[in-house]
C-alpha cells in the first residue's frame, strides 16, 4: 500500500487555535532545550566517536504529516552496518506487526544500550521539533516500509505532525504490540488538546527515568 498525501484542511480548521499554541510551545521548548543541552550533545557525540568510530548521528527517512517524508535524527546507538545485519536477524524479531525489535539486539553498541535505556538517543529530534517536522507530543513516525507492510494501516495517524513523545512512551514502550501502539495513537488524535499534551509530557519524565520497556 502506498500512502497518499492526506488533506489536513479539516484538521487545521477544527484545531487551528490548539495547533498554533502547540507550535509555539514546540518552538519555545525545543529552542531552549537545544541551548541548555548543548554540552550534553557534545559529550554524547565525543563518547560515541571515541568508543565506536563512525557517524555520530543516524539519519533515516520517516513518514510525517500528510504522508510526507522527512529526515529523522537519532544519536547512533548501533554498529555502522546495522541496516545490513537486520535481514540476517529477521527470524529473531520479538515485535508484532511490521516493526523489528530485539531485547538483546547484537547490533547495539555498549554506549548505545545506555543511550536507548535513557532515551538520550532521541535528543537530536529536538532539531526536528524546532524545524516543524515533528512536535513534542504526537504519534511516533514510522518508516514507509512499515506502513506499506501493514494491511489496513490507519491513515488518520498521518493527519497530525508526528511527535517525540506519545502515549506509547508512558504506557509500556517496546513492550506494547504494534496494534496497541496504533490504538493509543488514534486515541491521542481524537482527544488531543494542550491539557493532553502537557499530561503526556509530565508523565514521560518518570517513564524515561525508570526506563521501563525501553530497548
Amino acid at each position: 500500500m502506498s500512502v497518499e498525501l492526506i488533506s489536513t484542511k479539516t484538521q487545521s480548521s477544527r484545531y487551528g487555535a490548539y495547533e498554533a499554541l502547540k507550535r509555539g510551545m514546540d518552538i519555545s521548548f525545543s529552542f531552549v532545550a537545544l541551548l541548555l543541552l548543548f554540552p550534553l550533545f557534545v559529550t554524547i557525540s565525543a563518547i560515541i566517536f571515541a568508543t565506536d568510530r563512525g557517524p555520530i548521528i543516524y539519519r533515516q527517512k520517516r513518514v510525517g504529516r500528510g504522508g510526507r517524508l522527512f529526515t529523522f535524527y537519532k544519536f547512533r546507538s548501533m554498529v555502522t552496518n546495522a541496516d545490513e545485519l537486520k535481514a540476517k536477524l529477521a527470524h529473531q524479531n520479538e515485535a508484532s506487526g511490521p516493526i523489528f525489535k530485539m531485547k538483546n539486539d547484537p547490533r547495539i553498541t555498549p554506549i548505545g544500550r545506555i543511550l536507548r535505556k535513557t532515551s538520550l538517543d532521541e535528543l537530536p529530534q529536538l532539531w526536528s521539533v524546532l524545524r516543524g517536522d515533528m512536535s513534542l507530543v504526537g504519534p511516533r513516525p514510522h518508516l514507509q516500509a512499515e506502513i506499506d507492510a501493514y494491511e489496513g494501516y490507519p491513515l488518520e495517524r498521518l493527519s497530525v505532525i508526528p511527535g517525540l513523545i506519545c502515549y506509547r512512551e508512558i504506557c509500556g514502550r517496546s513492550s506494547l504490540t504494534f496494534e496497541r501502539w496504533l490504538e493509543l495513537d488514534l486515541e491521542y488524535i481524537q482527544t488531543r488538546s494542550l491539557k493532553t499534551d502537557l499530561t503526556i509530557l509530565l508523565k514521560s519524565v518518570p517513564a524515561v527515568l525508570l526506563g521501563k520497556g525501553a530497548y
